[in-house]
């Protein structure tokens, strides 16, 4: 009964879950002999055979041949060896066969313990190994349950779970609907595999692209960059590597179809597609439409960029909570600043002021150091004195004489500021004191409010 039926389990689980044979013959063995020293002793030297064609299984217990048995489960003397194998002698191993029904049940029981075990083990890793190769692509589910706020996803062979995070807003799910969702990552786990899964990444709409546009599946059409406010608003940037297909009309397709088949999975999200350039700057302002630019102003080494717009075009530029040059900042990679040409007119004017009061600065000279970054004084004073010399073309000791002049000045009318400000306080505090002493002394003389007449004359 007990060789039947693990012969049988063997065989089914091997079969139905794709579990290599040998490894549920090794996990036998190793329950026959656990079971085997259970029942005869922890040194009980035990060796299994099965044979996987009949499903036979003999055990045997190996004992050294001794003069004076010690330990009973690994040693016998020469009279019990004897009646085993006449010819033995001191020292030899005999290998006695022991009848499997004296265990037949423990060793049916932790065998099958064992190999339920490795069956689910095998499962688990199966499930991960099915699984890890979707990491990063689009899959579909059923809503199955819910769980402190997550969605638990139903994928066939394993569950996965959407968080809160990962949920667009205002979505709404009931039992048993379809969902289609980006799987962000596979954790192995003790539990099994666990797929976590997301509707909010940027790298979601990547792959609803690929899903809908042929021409970025081919790769004609690359992505260069995606930016989402999920549910609300997003952008993608778009190249193509073929001159005869225009990457953005691609992706929106005939009449809009293919964007709109994804504006519709998500729930009417709003998305910008947007043409990528090598020139940063042409990039920036593709990035920032529907607004026109008037100019940009490029810091290379912080990677930053003040982008003028016309004034009228300042609320579309920054959009709807910021949402706009937020997403434009993501997809390029840029600090970006949106000014508008009146404030940047303004600030260049108190730019060039702030220059135009070192001695040896007029008009010309401060445009040129306000062309080479050197916005104000504060600039000159933050500045090395071999860079202001280059500048504006003066020698080292000239330059290092701007700079301490830059700070003179700076620092007397940061003085007068504070001057200004101290006279201010006292002046207040004067007053306070002046109003504290004419009510202190009206109240002395026993007057009160109602004592006078509107225009302060007593009755």
């Amino acid at each position: 009964m007990f060789i039947t039926d693990i012969k049988r389990v063997i065989d089914q689980v091997s079969r139905e879950k794709g579990i290599d044979a040998e490894i549920l013959i090794h996990t036998l063995k190793e329950a026959i002999i656990s079971a085997a020293r259970k029942k005869i002793g922890p040194r009980a030297d035990i060796e299994v055979h099965y044979d996987e064609k009949s499903g036979d299984v003999e055990v045997f217990h190996f004992k050294e041949v001794v003069e004076e048995v010690e330990y009973p489960d690994s040693e016998l003397t020469i009279d019990e060896g004897l009646e085993y194998d006449p010819e033995c002698e001191i020292g030899d191993s005999l290998g006695i066969r022991i009848d499997t029904e004296e265990f037949g049940r423990i060793a049916a029981q932790s065998a099958k313990q064992v190999i339920i075990q490795k069956m689910r083990e095998a499962e688990r890793n199966a499930v991960y190994e099915n699984f890890i190769h979707k990491k990063g692509k689009i899959i579909n589910g059923i809503v199955q349950r819910f769980d402190r706020g997550s969605i638990i996803v139903n994928l066939g062979q394993a569950e996965a779970v959407l968080r809160p995070r990962e949920q667009m807003p205002k979505e709404n799910y009931k039992r048993g609907d379809r969902i289609r969702a980006y799987v962000v990552d596979v954790l192995e786990e003790s539990k099994g595999a666990q797929i976590i899964l997301s509707r909010t990444h940027p790298e979601f709409l990547v792959e609803l692209f690929k899903t809908e546009v042929p021409e970025v599946a081919e790769g004609i059409v690359s992505i260069r960059g995606a930016a989402r406010v999920p549910g609300i608003r997003a952008k993608i940037a778009v190249s193509s590597i073929d001159s005869d297909v225009d990457p953005v009309g691609a992706c929106v397709g005939m009449k809009g179809n293919r964007v709109q088949n994804i504006v519709q999975e998500l729930r009417g999200e709003k998305i910008d597609i947007v043409q990528w350039s090598p020139d940063i700057a042409r990039f920036v302002c593709n990035a920032l439409s529907p607004a026109e630019i008037a100019r940009v102003i490029i810091d290379e080494d912080n990677q930053s960029m003040e982008v003028i717009v016309n004034d009228e075009y300042l609320s579309i530029a920054i959009g709807k909570g910021g949402q706009n040059v937020s997403l434009a900042c993501e997809i390029t990679g840029w600090h970006l600043e949106v000014t508008s040409e009146e404030d940047y007119s303004r600030e260049v004017k108190e730019g060039y002021d702030s220059l135009m009061k070192l001695s040896n600065v007029g008009l010309p000279m401060a445009e040129v150091l306000f062309k080479a970054g050197y916005a104000s004084l504060l600039d000159i004073m933050d500045a090395m004195a071999e860079d202001i010399a280059a500048v504006m073309n003066i020698s080292i000791e000239d330059a290092i004489a701007t700079i301490e002049e830059a700070v003179y000045i700076v620092e007397e009318e940061q003085r007068l500021i504070q001057q200004a400000a101290a006279e201010e306080a006292a002046a207040l505090d004067a007053a306070k004191a002046a109003e504290k002493e004419a009510g202190d002394a009206f109240e002395a003389q026993g007057g009160t409010q109602e004592d006078t007449d509107p225009d302060g004359i007593a009755d």
